[in-house]
């Protein structure tokens, strides 16, 4: 070994020890006749001494010769600090230096390597090996280390075991586009890279494996955002001869053994709620209950008054936010004009103030008296000093305004801590969904999601009633994952997939041998996926998931630090029987 200890191992009771040390020099400075070097490795910083009169020239010299970033190799005695530094665990000690080596001189950074940077994004990801020596970055990533290993310690202790599947498999046409690679050995064939490893851990099951995890690889060519990759990590999931109530009761308790063993954090029970109340409450099928501000219908109170917006609309609903009456109306009117931009697209917003002496002042004065508004107030639960804002619309689009607005409320008014968790489990959500573009229904989940067995029969007469056994678990507003009790006979799938509009052929051609398998007697099983990089960043309080990942892409799906994706040479091209022909924009 080339050091006897790391950069943040050393401590008072280390004193007078012979010890070498080996990491990169974080900084140099330089009095003169007196040099302090900040030596850092993934462990610590610990400072090397070097000082004019008990140190020979030369050595003295080529500590002044070092730079930012050197890779250095430092040998001598561990004393007591003078003057101490109490935020560093190291700060009681330093390193008197008797030889020093430089293992790796170094161009000087293009950002500075501390927590408190100033290189940008695209910068900083093009130079992302440097960026990785950051704290900031590598606890993110230490973090994701100790989810993975205490995922897997509760998952064996459950008997379930670890089985990997393919990478490269068959493209299907559901979900999200897939990412295909070209087979040279069969000319004019692809496989695909997995969205999600379902139909195998189903046939896992068939198998009879019983209990099967695996946090695993998945790719989806997909328009991207701050919170998702084109490859992203799943701890995937699959349970036999189980109801949904395992399931539930299962990866409860994985959520539980995380939240205590990673943040020490005993969490409550988790709630429950149906995607029908998620809706009618909250506007989406994710709420973040980390504080009220439900939803209150206002169509019995708000129609029939003259005011014509209200009585047009299919839907006049309301929230209270409470302690928001002192808004002026500046604030007010920066809210209206929130509510209205293209990304909510609201035609505007009334808002009522309940006064701290009884009485209301609303946008809409002229058509309600105070005796209307104290009566909206009452069903909202309104006290003085809290601020009703009303949107009014077609149902389906006020509700997902009001939703992002109550959203911006919970933020704006220091609602939404990061440090508090709620997590909630969402159930029985719509089986189909109606797709306008393709005027067909597709499926909210999968097309291997089970319809509840007494809305069966709905899949002939209304088939946007029915309710899969599915369920979704949320924790402050983030979707963390999700699954469904499985089809396991041939008939329901066949059922499932005509309701889809595959035909029988297009069936056969794309899960023929799935449905083949469930003839062999396919137990009833079930499971669940968790989106693993988005668990790490609710774990470390971050928005985005691209910091929980060593190496990430951008918003384009482009690696800079490697310059992929890239063209390939005309050869290969030639060996997998592909042409290349781009239309000119």
């Amino acid at each position: 070994m080339l050091r006897t200890h790391t950069c943040g191992e050393l401590r008072i009771e280390n004193i007078h020890q012979e010890v070498t040390l080996a990491g990169w020099v974080q900084r140099v400075r330089n009095k003169g006749g007196l040099i302090w070097v900040d030596l850092r490795d993934r462990y610590g910083v610990t400072q090397l001494i070097f000082e004019e009169g008990s140190t020979d020239k030369a050595l003295l010299d080529k500590a002044a010769s070092l730079g930012r970033e050197f890779v250095v190799q430092a040998q001598g005695k561990v004393i007591e600090r003078t003057s101490k530094n109490d935020k560093i665990p190291t700060g009681d000690i330093e390193i008197k230096v008797e030889s020093l080596t430089v293992l790796n001189s170094a161009k000087v950074p293009p950002f500075i390597i501390e927590d408190e940077t100033d290189g940008g994004d695209e910068l900083r990801m093009k130079y992302r090996y440097l960026d990785l020596r950051r704290n900031v970055v590598r606890e993110k990533l230490q973090l994701r280390h100790r989810m993975m290993q205490e995922t897997r310690k509760y998952m064996d202790a459950q008997d379930f075991i670890e089985v990997e599947t393919p990478v490269l498999i068959k493209s299907t046409p559901e979900g999200a586009r897939d990412f295909v690679v070209p087979s040279r050995v069969n000319p004019g064939e692809f496989y695909a890279l997995p969205q999600s490893p379902q139909t195998f851990k189903q046939l896992l099951m068939v198998s009879g494996f019983d209990r099967y995890f695996q946090i695993v690889k998945c790719f989806r060519d997909e328009d991207l955002r701050a919170d998702r990759q084109p490859e992203f990590t799943q701890i995937d999931c699959e349970m036999s001869f189980v109801s949904q109530e395992d399931i539930l009761n299962t990866f409860e308790g994985l959520t539980k053994h995380l939240f205590n063993a990673v943040k020490g954090i005993e969490l409550e029970e988790v709630k429950k709620m149906t995607y029908a109340e998620a809706m009618k409450y909250y506007g989406n099928d994710k709420p973040d209950l980390r504080f009220d501000m439900k939803f209150v219908e206002l169509n019995d109170l708000a129609k029939g008054k003259g005011f014509s917006i209200f009585d047009s609309a299919e839907l006049v609903v309301g929230i209270c936010a409470q302690g928001a009456g002192e808004y002026t109306r500046k604030q007010l009117d920066e809210l209206t004009n929130w509510v209205k931009r293209p990304q909510i697209g609201a035609k505007g917003l009334v808002y009522v103030k309940c006064n701290e002496d009884g009485t209301y002042k609303s946008s809409v004065d002229k058509f309600y008296s105070n005796e209307d508004l104290k009566a909206w107030a009452e069903k909202m639960d309104a006290k003085p000093g809290d601020l009703l804002l009303v949107l009014s619309g077609d149902e389906k689009s006020t509700r997902k305004q009001m939703s992002e607005l109550r959203l911006k409320m919970g933020e704006d008014l220091g609602l939404r801590n990061r440090t508090v968790f709620k997590p909630l489990w969402v159930v029985d959500f719509p089986l189909l969904e109606w797709d306008e573009e393709t005027q067909r229904y597709h499926a909210m989940h999968h097309p291997f999601t089970s319809p509840k067995k007494e809305d069966i029969p709905l899949l002939e007469t209304d088939p946007g009633a029915v309710r899969a056994n599915a369920y979704d678990l949320v924790i402050n507003g983030v979707e963390i994952g999700g699954g469904s009790i499985r089809i396991h006979d041939r008939a329901t799938q066949q059922l499932m997939f005509k309701h889809l509009g595959f035909t029988d052929e297009e069936a056969q051609k794309q899960f023929g041998f799935l449905m083949e398998a469930f003839e062999y007697g396919a137990p009833p099983h079930g499971g669940i996926a968790f989106g693993f990089d988005r668990l790490c960043a609710i774990f470390g309080g971050s928005d985005s998931i691209r910091d929980y990942i060593a190496f990430p892409k951008n918003n384009s799906g482009r690696d800079v630090m490697i310059d992929s994706p890239s063209t390939i040479a005309e050869e290969q091209l030639l060996e997998l029987s592909i042409r290349v022909a781009l239309e000119k924009k």
